[in-house]
């Protein structure tokens, strides 16, 4: 009677029942994997964000499937800043920008074709792909302590065969937290020219850079490819609102591709119209107000990881990997201890939690993943207790 394209086993896994268990016992914890910038203490502009939200024009309905055209152009103003000269009829709004894969998928791909995706990388992407019936195909980035997270190009090229639609690429990555380098993009874009795939970058954190970004990080992939290129973004993390449910995908390269695209995902989009009428009058108002919460989230997780790093160098065992952007910290362990019986011994005795490192598909033992958004009281507190 169901799809197979959603898992009937829905059991939770240990980590979730002891994490049910404690919280239906009403245990005060130490969250080191919360992620929502509303819950983290954060000083929002509430009225700035209310008024925007409530404006008059709200209450009539006038729907377009690429977005309305005001916030399109205060979008296309955000990337001239970055120094792409983007054009709005590039531009069409989604929900979300799971959404936003979602139609990508419903446009490159049909049932049982492929895509490659980043590991170790967010295991939402694996799912959003099986939820349109098509394969996610892992390839794997490698982490050298001096340049980072780089991407196996030569692994990623043997992985294509022909129903490989699409490589996906995250920039900065999560939770690694790499940037997609200039040479690993010119990289990738000659072989999608070369192969016909399209390229889908997602740059959700892109705006988070860290102390160890690259000098040439790129502000956006947009417009710096020849070959057809889906740049993903939206406010879930640009201004830190994911409540208000505003994505976008902004489309680039050979211009042919670029016109057949717009019109197939326009036709598409036309048959959903997601986006709510009151986000898209907010628009330029948010965007506006940005660099206030951006500045309070780079000084929280640049001051974590710095408590962090000085904290593991104290250690013989614990090592922070390097961290270009975004909001996560990854934490290397050499010890004999397991990755399942480390995250259950915390929570268990501390009221601590973490992510293992096989969440996000870490290939081996001895790592965890630690969100770096909590109030500092917090993240101290329970990063104590891993580092103890």
């Amino acid at each position: 009677m169901f799809s197979q394209r959603i898992d009937g086993h829905t059991a939770p896994n240990a980590l979730g029942e002891l994490l049910a268990r404690k919280r239906a016992a009403g245990k005060p914890l130490l969250d080191l994997t919360q992620s929502n910038p509303t819950r983290v203490g954060l000083d929002y502009d509430g009225a700035a964000i209310l008024g925007a939200l409530a404006r008059p024009g709200a209450l009539v309905y006038e729907p377009d499937p690429r977005g309305r055209p005001e916030a399109l152009k205060a979008i296309a103003a955000y990337y001239h800043g970055l120094g792409c000269p983007l054009d709005a009829a590039q531009l069409f709004l989604t929900a979300s920008t799971s959404e936003a894969y979602g139609f990508l998928f419903k446009l490159l791909a049909d049932a049982g074709d492929e895509v490659l995706i980043p590991t170790p990388g967010y295991p939402l992407l694996a799912y959003l792909a099986r939820f349109e019936g098509v394969r996610a195909v892992s390839y794997p980035t490698r982490y050298d302590e001096k340049s980072g997270w780089t991407i196996d190009l030569e692994v990623l090229q043997a992985l294509i065969t022909p129903r490989t639609r699409a490589v996906l690429a995250v920039s900065p990555n999560n939770p690694t937290g790499a940037y997609l380098k200039s040479a690993e993009l010119a990289l990738l874009d000659d072989l999608c020219v070369r192969r016909d795939l399209a390229l889908v970058v997602d740059e959700v954190f892109a705006d988070y850079a860290g102390p160890q970004a690259p000098h040439e990080r790129l502000g956006t992939v947009a417009g710096r490819t020849r070959g057809l290129t889906f740049v993903l973004n939206g406010f879930s993390k640009l201004v830190a609102l994911p409540q208000v449910k505003l994505g976008w995908i902004a489309v680039s390269g050979e211009a042919t591709k670029v016109r057949a695209a717009g019109q197939r995902l326009e036709a598409l989009l036309d048959f959903y119209l997601s986006v709510a009428g009151p986000v898209q009058h907010a628009v330029e108002v948010l965007l506006a107000g940005r660099n206030a919460i951006q500045r309070q989230i780079i000084d929280r997780i640049d001051a974590n990881e710095r408590w962090l790093r000085q904290r593991a160098a104290q250690t013989d065992h614990c090592h922070v990997l390097r961290r270009e952007g975004g909001w996560y910290a990854v934490m290397e362990i050499r010890d004999a201890l397991g990755d399942e019986a480390r995250v259950l011994g915390l929570l268990e005795r501390h009221n601590t939690l973490v992510h293992p490192g096989f969440f996000y598909d870490f290939r081996r033992e001895g790592f965890v993943v630690l969100s770096l958004l909590p109030p500092p009281g917090i993240f101290q507190a329970g990063a104590g207790h891993l580092l103890a």
